[in-house]
């Protein structure tokens, strides 16, 4: 992995933690949270506050995240809120860690001026041994306070400050006034200040859970848990269960549910360029396999070696070369069943709330396009790249880093961003090719039962 650290592609924008002041508030909160503390004088944490390097001085990669469940975070700096979150027991928690701290920034800001805040996702599950257990999350709930308890003692001088004023006889209450004056010294002019985090309550609907091999819940649409083993879920209360090897209920799910759409038709985006490079990674996987050295390897040397082997390479880019040949040439429309190890390479979400769940689980289904790999389900792609060869390491972190992380922003727009319609009059009909996608779904057949 030192490849991936080295370019930026692992452990990337964590923050440093490097001045006393800073690992003495970390082990202040730490210690509050935990009752643990470290003696590393240099380390670097992620969006929850959670270190790598404590983790592994700790020999527990989850003492902020306690069977994996309500995710604890220690907040140093509001600068945090970029950083990535590590070891995600669930994909919605990194979204919920920003939205809390982006909300309550300026707060945040006067608060880790002087400590570090500690606090917890909390919902009303402990552990997730039980698989009925995911029902119960449906909410989360999040708890902060500084170390000192600054907020939890400003929210009281409040209550005593409104009772001041309130109380008839406030002004010559002395041990109101004494306690008011003693408070305001730890806290301030709550006044003129005020000290207090937006309470935040987050709707959790569809997620992914690491939990059960990797399980995505779908609870908007029809009930749906789509997991490793359906065996183990079965009778949760969770819905219909599919197993991810199950790739027509899957198809089935998506399509009825309207959650995916091809990308040879999406608008905003050049779908013929993108199904060309997941072509190209095709052809790295088969390269690999075949133990082919990919050492310095171009794209046009990945496309001269894709022409030279053509009849070697899989049934996927077989059938993404003939869906660039329908776009591109007016071929015959390729007919792709779900069934087919192609069907998923040629969909991406569709626009909706959901799309970088639905995204992460096609990244899982077409697991070649190294790139959605990467970009959507990074846990999957590290534990996917230590079982690679050198070479393919090699050419798939240099792509990477040539092609992705010196613009994310920007490649994933190209990938997966959605732009509305333009016309302000009924758009003209579709080109006559378009009628075979009305025939059969825009994804080719969907078979309705496993062959």
């Amino acid at each position: 992995m030192n490849r991936l650290i080295r370019l930026g592609l692992m452990f990337g924008n964590l923050i440093p933690v490097t001045s006393p002041a800073l690992v003495d508030r970390y082990n202040r909160a730490l210690e509050h949270l935990t009752g643990k503390t470290t003696t590393l004088t240099d380390f670097h944490i992620d969006i929850s506050g959670f270190s790598p390097e404590v983790g592994e001085e700790l020999d527990d990669p989850l003492y902020l995240n306690e069977n994996g469940c309500n995710r604890q975070f220690i907040l140093l700096t509001t600068a945090q809120k970029t950083a990535p979150l590590l070891n995600a027991s669930f994909s919605t928690s990194r979204h919920i860690l920003r939205q809390f701290i982006e909300t309550n920034e300026a707060q945040l800001f006067a608060l880790t001026a002087r400590d570090a805040v500690a606090g917890e996702l909390l919902n009303s599950v402990f552990s997730v041994t039980n698989p009925a257990r995911l029902n119960d999350i449906r909410k989360i709930e999040i708890e902060a306070d500084t170390t000192t308890g600054l907020v939890r003692d400003a929210e009281k001088l409040g209550q005593l400050s409104d009772r001041f004023l309130g109380e008839e006889d406030g002004w010559f209450d002395d041990v109101l006034i004494g306690e008011m004056i003693s408070m305001a010294k730890r806290t301030g002019d709550v006044t003129r200040n005020p000290v207090r985090l937006k309470q935040m309550v987050f709707e959790q609907e569809n997620f992914w859970t690491a939990h059960f091999g990797g399980t995505y819940l779908f609870r908007s649409t029809p009930p749906t848990a789509i997991t490793e083993t359906a065996a183990r879920l079965e009778g949760a209360g969770l819905g219909d269960v599919i197993e991810k090897r199950d790739t027509n209920r899957i198809a089935r799910f998506l399509a009825d549910n309207a959650l995916v759409e091809p990308i040879i038709k999406a608008r905003g985006i050049d779908g013929t360029a993108i199904l060309r490079q997941k072509m190209d990674f095709i052809v790295v996987d088969a390269a690999h396999q075949a133990d082919v050295d990919l050492t310095g390897a171009t794209r046009r040397d990945i496309r001269r070696l894709a022409r030279r082997h053509a009849d070697d390479l899989p049934p996927e880019y077989h059938a993404l070369r003939q869906l660039v040949a329908w776009a591109e040439d007016g071929a015959r429309w390729p007919r792709i069943s779900s069934d087919h190890p192609a069907y998923f390479y040629n969909l991406r979400a569709s626009d909706h709330a959901d799309a970088d769940l639905v995204n992460m689980l096609l990244a899982e289904l077409a697991p070649k396009d190294v790139r959605q790999l990467f970009i959507c389900h990074k846990a999957l792609f590290y534990r996917a790249y230590a079982g690679w060869s050198e070479t393919k390491k090699s050419y798939v972190a240099d792509m990477l880093a040539r092609e992705y992380a010196v613009d994310k922003a920007g490649t994933r727009a190209a990938l997966f961003g959605h732009e509305p319609g333009m016309e302000e009059s009924p758009a003209p009909p579709p080109p006559p090719r378009d009628d075979m996608i009305a025939r059969v779904g825009p994804w080719g057949a969907v078979r309705r039962e496993r062959s």
